[in-house]
């Protein structure tokens, strides 16, 4: 799996229109799921990037965590962080999971983000979404489960 989490004072996400979803101050993350992922790989992020300390404490440092600063999480699926663009000029997306392995692996990322304790909103896997975002810093992470 792989996360593009960006620190935000806002953001929101858009289908037909209507807002699915919207948080305050806390984390954007774009949640890609490729094929091979499990289950114990979305849990392990959501528990990585749920305990992250990129807030800032009165001495200007990173130090504060989700938690301290009440922050919330608006969650996206996004097969496109799988894309390849090593040939040509069109990425190619195999190695982004089907819908049939993607979708419960990213409601699992969801429930145990919700399970540690922490206010999820979201977008619809495999809608047009349109997401903004009022970025704090700027302030992003790509993290990725090979990696961890």
């Amino acid at each position: 799996m792989r996360a593009v989490v960006t620190r935000v004072k806002s953001a929101s996400v858009t289908i037909d229109g209507k807002v699915k979803g919207s948080i305050e101050q806390g984390f954007l993350i774009l949640l890609g799921v490729k094929t091979g992922d499990t289950e114990a790989e979305a849990i392990k992020l959501a528990d990585k990037i749920t305990g992250l300390r990129v807030f800032e404490d009165s001495d200007g440092k990173m130090n504060r965590g989700l938690l301290d600063v009440n922050g919330k999480l608006l969650i996206i699926s996004q097969f496109t962080l799988y894309g390849n663009c090593k040939k040509g000029r069109r990425p190619e997306f195999l190695s982004a999971a089907r819908p049939e392995t993607a979708i419960p692996l990213y409601e699992l990322f969801i429930s145990e983000c919700r399970r540690l304790g922490f206010e999820a909103e979201t977008g619809e896997f495999g809608a047009d979404m349109q997401v903004f975002s009022q970025n704090d810093g700027p302030m992003t992470l790509i993290l990725d489960t090979e990696a961890l």
